[in-house]
């Protein structure tokens, strides 16, 4: 071909991939938003940070986390039913605001199946028990945390990120197991229950592991147990609730993404496959590894299944516990 030909086919040819490119990025939305129901710093918050900065130019110019927090994560859900279904509002929220909820409130603000649609599954996490400077530094296992609990009934407490989430139930479900009489304290998110911690206005906190582990190096906060069924690999050398004695407290949780119940399937199938590529990335899984969360996507199918097994088995174990979040 002659050279002149060649060049002129080569730059025809990338000028157009550059105007498909152009036209694709002048097409995209200007704004995408994640709400988050917790305070900034908690892994919530974290986790919604990472996979909007991978979002960007995928559905949106711009992907953006505004935090909603408050109720319990329940304000950044009402938030989501009453955006536009339009696939460019999502949330990112732990299973128990749709999966634990419907069990402690008489009434909620949104139906966790009729006003959201599922997207991908985000995370999966242990959660951790912790103490700090009002506990003895010489505890370091259940039994002698439950040894000081019963020798300082009046101190002995225990921080959770919201009333009738899965680390609330969990602290509950050891308390009872152990004995003592733990009195629950709640907090708008980990994070400000482990300044409490810290501070020594608070006994213990249950909280994702993640949550704990940029505290634990300066010995303010100790880990004592994990709630997984084998050991967290953030944290390998702490034992697990089971290991300890407590075998039926075995649990874990995820975050989960969804969109308001009338965004069309095919922008839900989009936002998925989006969601899949982004967590499949190793910036982002090592990203959230940092906070003690394993990056783990699924299908909208997959997470609403999810959600259907967890509200089940979670249904008769409230019972057992006798919370309501109106008593």
């Amino acid at each position: 071909m002659n050279p002149i030909r060649r060049h002129m086919l080569a730059a025809t040819a990338g000028g157009l991939a550059l105007a498909a490119l152009n036209a694709r990025a002048q097409a995209l939305p200007d704004t995408a938003r994640i709400y988050s129901g917790f305070a900034p710093g908690g892994t919530v918050d974290v986790a919604a940070r990472r996979i909007a900065d991978k979002l960007r130019e995928m559905v949106a110019k711009t992907v953006v986390v505004e935090t909603r927090s408050g109720a319990g994560g329940q304000i950044a859900l009402s938030a989501l039913k009453a955006a536009p279904a339009d696939g460019l509002t999502m949330v990112l929220t732990p299973m128990s605001m749709l999966g634990i909820y419907p069990h402690t409130y008489k009434k909620l603000a949104y139906d966790p199946v009729a006003d959201f649609a599922p997207v991908s599954q985000a995370v999966r996490l242990d959660f951790g028990l912790a103490v700090g400077p009002m506990v003895p530094a010489a505890v370091h296992t259940l039994a002698e945390f439950v040894a000081w609990c019963k020798a300082n009934a009046a101190q002995a407490s225990f921080g959770s990120p919201a009333a009738g989430s899965v680390p609330h139930f969990v602290g509950e479900l050891f308390s009872r197991a152990a004995g003592i009489d733990l009195k629950h304290v709640s907090y708008r998110g980990t994070q400000p229950a482990i300044v409490d911690l810290m501070g020594g206005q608070i006994a213990a906190v249950s909280g994702p592991v993640g949550e704990f582990l940029q505290h634990l190096p300066s010995g303010k906060v100790r880990l004592l147990a994990t709630s997984g069924a084998a050991r967290s690999k953030f944290s390998p050398t702490v034992g697990t609730y089971a290991e300890q004695g407590f075998k039926d407290i075995v649990f874990d949780e995820w975050f989960g993404v969804y969109v308001p119940a009338k965004t069309p399937a095919d922008v839900v199938q989009r936002l998925s496959a989006a969601l899949r590529h982004v967590l499949a990335a190793k910036d982002v899984v090592d990203a959230l590894a940092q906070m003690g969360l394993e990056a783990r996507a699924s299908t909208p199918a997959e997470l609403a299944a999810l959600l259907k097994k967890d509200s089940e088995r979670w249904a008769p174990l409230i019972k057992t516990i006798g919370f309501s979040a109106e008593s």
